[in-house]
């Protein structure tokens, strides 16, 4: 008796070459349905179509096909078990030694946002993940593939004489996943048409690479990434493998940058140059500038110091006077929508730099939620992307700010949310001067911020993520020459701020949010 390969595929990549290598090299005889024993047949391969092999025909518009005895008891049998053997035997059921099979693509479907509810349903797989399920259990005697990218491997183990019980047992791992992954879409999506709460979260995230290590040397960490989507999607130019890291810093840099992109600088007035520099996850220094190059040098003589080994990121393209004013840095990761040509040749220079051009789309789009561990579980919140209001805002004091101490109030307040709690930002003329960040009170935040600021600070703007419970940072602040303040309000004791700055003449805004970020 000839091996049998049951043969099903949406996906018919590498179809051709399989099936002709395994019936005119190794006498496989190859059982099909549908879609995929047509396209057998137009190449001439000998193929015997699974209602033929049943002796029952496919019924309700192909819905049933490959569910029937035959298929499943040939699939699951052990070759071991005499008895498993001799029911077979009764039912004049051949075993099956390979099993092809991949699923209707639902995935793909369903990325159409405007795909209907009927389309997306009879783009679930039923059959399919029978067929992957049984021969995954039953990897002792059958060898399962579910993508193109393992025929290779498997013919060239095949070309040996036999398929190896490890190989077996890791294509069955690979099926699993595969079918994991499927029935996580397929949930994820019926429930969000469904029902508005989660009663479990499901996600499938297949790993993009194994990382060199995670935040310390002796830490395995892996990357997982929904391909081509955020940093998954991004153009690394030349550098180093991307560390764990770097892709904390890196994320704390978008997470920054999206909320000073201002429209299309090609055809848009009001787009506005911003670069940002992150160290260890903080924002150390934050600009706004008419040129990128002037935005750049901003942010960096905000804290030259901190930017050693920093991450610069920018919401335009970098051009020749930008990437002089960086290769003189030394920097981990540089990203931007784009590297001008004559960029990319004086950054060149610098081998282990990692430049990495991340397309607008990413730049703009925030991610709804974000997920962090916790022991035994997950947190997965909403993001931390409000949109701005000024017109929720109120003026608590007798003092307005002035227009120009308007636009740095809502720069600072804009900065401040990327910083950890308790974080204190001092700003002026759209430049970040001192940043406080992850004190355990808020006065260390600000005796932090307003000493980077120095004397910079006379006539700069103040703006906090929490409110202030004493008026011990309005006094300090004053000290300084700070000239508006800016906080979310809603201490028991906000009267003591509000008084403070009207003895001190210094006007302050309260924005009714809070902006924690632990």
């Amino acid at each position: 008796m000839p091996p049998i390969a049951l043969i099903s595929v949406s996906n018919k990549q590498g179809l051709i070459p399989i099936a002709k290598t395994l019936t005119s090299k190794y006498g496989y005889q190859i059982i099909s349905s549908g879609g995929t024993a047509k396209t057998l047949e137009e190449a001439s391969i000998p193929v015997t179509r699974v209602a033929d092999y049943t002796g029952a025909s496919e019924i309700l518009g192909g819905r049933v096909k490959t569910l029937h005895p035959k298929v499943h008891g040939g699939i699951l049998a052990k070759r071991k078990d005499q008895s498993h053997q001799n029911d077979l035997k009764k039912a004049k059921i051949n075993n099956i030694d390979l099993v092809i099979v991949n699923l209707y693509p639902f995935q793909e479907t369903i990325k159409d946002p405007n795909v209907s509810w009927e389309t997306a349903i009879e783009n679930i797989d039923i059959g399919g993940p029978a067929m992957v399920r049984a021969a995954a259990k039953n990897h002792e005697s059958v060898t399962i593939l579910t993508s193109p990218s393992q025929y290779e491997k498997f013919i060239k183990e095949l070309s040996k004489g036999n398929i190896s019980q490890s190989l077996k047992s890791q294509l069955a791992l690979e099926a699993f996943e595969h079918t994991a992954s499927y029935d996580a879409a397929i949930s994820k999506w019926m429930a969000n048409k469904v029902s508005s709460k989660e009663s479990q979260w499901i996600e499938s995230i297949p790993i993009k690479q194994t990382l060199r290590y995670g935040e310390n040397s002796h830490q395995k960490a892996a990357w997982y990434s929904s391909t081509n989507q955020g940093w998954d999607g991004a153009n690394k130019i030349q550098g180093k493998e991307i560390s764990t890291n770097n892709l904390l810093d890196l994320e704390a840099a978008l997470s920054t940058i999206r909320d000073f992109h201002y429209g299309d600088e090609n055809s848009n007035k009001l787009f506005r140059h911003a670069a940002v520099v992150i160290k260890h996850t903080n924002p150390c220094g934050v600009a706004i500038g008419s040129s990128v190059s002037s935005a750049l040098k901003k942010a960096l003589d905000a804290d030259r110091i901190s930017a050693f080994g920093g991450i610069v990121a920018l919401n335009s393209a970098v051009d020749l006077k930008s990437a002089i004013e960086l290769k003189s840095l030394f920097l981990e990761c540089i990203v931007a929508p784009k590297f001008n040509e004559d960029a990319k040749v004086i950054l060149s220079e610098k081998k282990n730099l990692r430049l990495i051009e991340l397309n607008k789309s990413f730049i703009q789009r925030a991610e709804r939620i974000t997920i962090r561990s916790i022991l035994g579980g997950i947190i997965v919140q909403d993001s931390d992307d409000l949109v701005i209001d000024e017109s929720n805002w109120k003026v608590v004091t007798k003092l307005q700010p002035t227009h120009l101490q308007k636009e740095d109030i809502n720069f600072a307040w804009k900065v401040v949310r990327h910083v950890r709690s308790n974080a204190i930002v001092i700003a002026s003329s759209l430049q970040t001067l001192g940043i406080g960040a992850g004190q355990t009170n808020r006065i260390g935040s600000a005796k932090i911020a307003l000493e980077a600021a120095g004397k910079k600070a006379n006539q700069a703007v103040l703006a906090s993520d929490g409110f202030f419970p004493f008026d011990d940072t309005i006094r300090l602040a004053a000290k300084y020459g700070v000239s508006a303040i800016i906080q979310p309000g809603g201490s028991i004791k906000d009267e003591l701020s509000i008084k403070a700055c009207d003895e001190l003449n210094i006007p302050m805004v309260f924005t009714g949010i809070r902006h924690f970020l632990h």
